[in-house]
């Protein structure tokens, strides 16, 4: 981006490899969690020096999935969440642009950024939950061309006055604008998985690639790649259990690895080496209070070392 905002800044602006979390930061993830210690844990992880925080965009609730994200729609969460929180990041991983009218998101989006004095960082995806698509009237087998569809509308609808556009949502035919404008002339945009796109189009289209747990040689390969067409920066995300013997080796689990700190450090830097630019991390804990601690340590036994 030729002027990034100050989220993207805060993430991808300076050396070295910058980590984030993401919602619900208390584990709740098949109903409502607690706002205010969702909100107070946000201020907590800000105090310990994480980079950034991410919300998810689940429209409706499958049970299949046993995942609603945090619940809250992204828009209205991250608000408070900046009300709440001063210089971290704010994402969104990922907002499914074919369920939604892009002008809505870009004006969502664009509010969201001037609220939090320019930290929004977007994240968009395709989608991955088939039934969504059926209920908002969306064709599945379209996804990828109303995705691309929709990338081009809110570029249009940040970076120009009264655009003119036709689109399959309607027709921008410049005797409308749409505001506000973004706080720095444009918004940057992360493609989540491949979001039914070539490599190509995202390197061109996308202002970085955000990309779930990959096992090592895939991640490696996907990264020299990457590399290959853009300097953008590429995001990662990884569950952390920090095991109780600092020298534990690793044992995978679920998006990510047991083990101890030692392991976690040496691997962070190895991310940092091979080309990522900021991982999202997650941990696992049974209650609120289990998983503020294990925040604590991750910051204190990891992040702090880096």
């Amino acid at each position: 981006m030729e002027t990034p905002n100050r989220g993207y800044e805060r993430l991808f602006g300076g050396e070295g490899l910058t980590v984030g979390a993401t919602f619900p930061l208390t584990g709740t993830s098949e109903e409502r969690p607690d706002a205010e210690r969702e909100l107070a844990l946000a201020e907590h992880l800000e105090a310990l020096g994480f980079d950034g925080l991410w919300a998810r965009d689940v429209p409706t609730y499958w049970p299949k999935f046993r995942d609603a994200g945090q619940t809250f729609d992204p828009w209205t969460w991250l608000s408070q969440v900046a009300a709440r929180t001063d210089t971290i990041a704010l994402g969104t991983a990922s907002v499914v642009l074919p369920l939604r009218h892009p002008v809505h998101v870009a004006k969502n989006a664009a509010s969201l950024d001037h609220l939090s004095d320019g930290r929004l960082v977007l994240g968009v995806a395709s989608g991955d939950r088939p039934p969504e698509y059926e209920a908002f009237g969306v064709e599945e087998d379209e996804r990828g061309a109303a995705f691309r569809e929709s990338v081009r509308v809110l570029r249009a609808a940040w970076r120009e006055a009264y655009p003119e556009i036709e689109t399959r949502w309607g027709t921008l035919d410049g005797t409308l604008d749409v505001v506000p404008k973004p706080t720095v002339g444009d918004l940057p945009v992360l493609v989540t998985g491949n979001s039914r796109q070539s490599r190509e189009w995202i390197a061109e289209h996308g202002d970085g690639w955000l990309f779930y747990h990959l096992p090592e040689d895939t991640l490696r390969d996907y990264l020299a790649d990457w590399h290959a067409r853009t300097d953008a920066p590429f995001v990662t995300t990884c569950t952390v259990e920090l095991a109780d013997d600092p020298g534990a080796d690793p044992e995978h689990v679920n998006q990510g690895f047991r083990a101890g700190a030692e392991w976690f450090r040496d691997y962070f830097r190895d991310l940092e080496r091979w080309g990522v630019s900021h991982v999202v991390v997650g941990v696992t804990g049974e209650d609120a209070d289990a998983r503020e601690r294990a925040f604590e340590r991750v910051a204190r036994d990891v992040l702090d070392a880096l």
